[in-house]
């Protein structure tokens, strides 16, 4: 058998969000690659799928660090993608996990970038975090003519204050560390009561906060934190 490559989106975080082709392929491997945020730390993405590998999958735990130091994330990349390719090169059938959707602000898309055979390669899409927090929260991301922004909240102020003006409904992204900066531009454009905020959607801890301007600038909120914003959203 040829070996392949499969990037597989786990989905938002609650294991049965995950897609029927990803569960499937999961169920096929040889080795799997899952990335942990920190080195010897568990891994979110592979407590997701782990009900869903076969039992002669071989589980492999790589750390990319979460650095303002670009050159030691390149040499990860490198290092795991060139990894993935002589797996793959040996003939085994090889995945790659990854939160949420592969190609929305995933790691993944660097070590595609690296690849050399991308004929080799198939990418499995996934439920998005803002997705999943739509859902739950029943507020749609875009009607009708709306447009829609995914914004991330490491940008400069000038560039998501633009966003807030221009655009009817905002995914905001990465709000964990910046959240009273985020809120502040939201209070100026006039946004607080329609915005939520949402963290660990789908998950065990998972908290929802409807009524921003009440919620406190120090708010303790866990990594996996996101903002909608729909400007025209109103129940019946």
């Amino acid at each position: 058998m040829n070996g392949k490559l499969y990037a597989l989106s786990t989905g938002p975080g609650a294991a049965d969000l995950i897609t029927v082709r990803a569960a499937r392929i999961l169920g096929t491997l040889d080795v799997l690659y899952a990335p942990a945020g920190r080195k010897g730390g568990d891994s979110l993405a592979l407590s997701i799928v782990r009900e869903y590998l076969g039992e002669r999958t071989e589980v492999r735990c790589c750390h990319f660090p979460m650095s303002a130091d670009s050159a030691e994330k390149e040499a990860v990349w490198d290092e795991v993608a060139a990894a993935l390719e002589a797996e793959v090169q040996a003939g085994k059938q090889v995945g790659f996990i990854t939160l949420g959707d592969a190609m929305l602000f995933s790691t993944w898309v660097f070590l595609l970038q690296r690849l050399q055979h991308p004929e080799t390669v198939e990418i499995v899409p996934g439920v998005t975090s803002f997705a999943a927090i739509a859902a739950r929260a029943q507020t749609p991301l875009a009607m009708e003519q709306q447009s829609l922004a995914v914004v991330s909240c490491t940008a400069p102020e000038s560039d998501i204050r633009q966003a807030l003006a221009q655009h009817d409904s905002l995914v905001l992204m990465k709000v964990y560390g910046r959240f009273a900066r985020i809120k502040a531009l939201l209070a100026q454009a006039g946004l607080l009561d329609h915005a939520l905020l949402m963290a660990e959607a789908t998950l065990p801890g998972e908290q929802c906060w409807r009524q921003l301007a009440g919620v406190s600038d120090d708010q303790p909120l866990p990594y996996f934190s996101t903002i909608l914003v729909n400007k025209q959203w109103e129940k019946a």
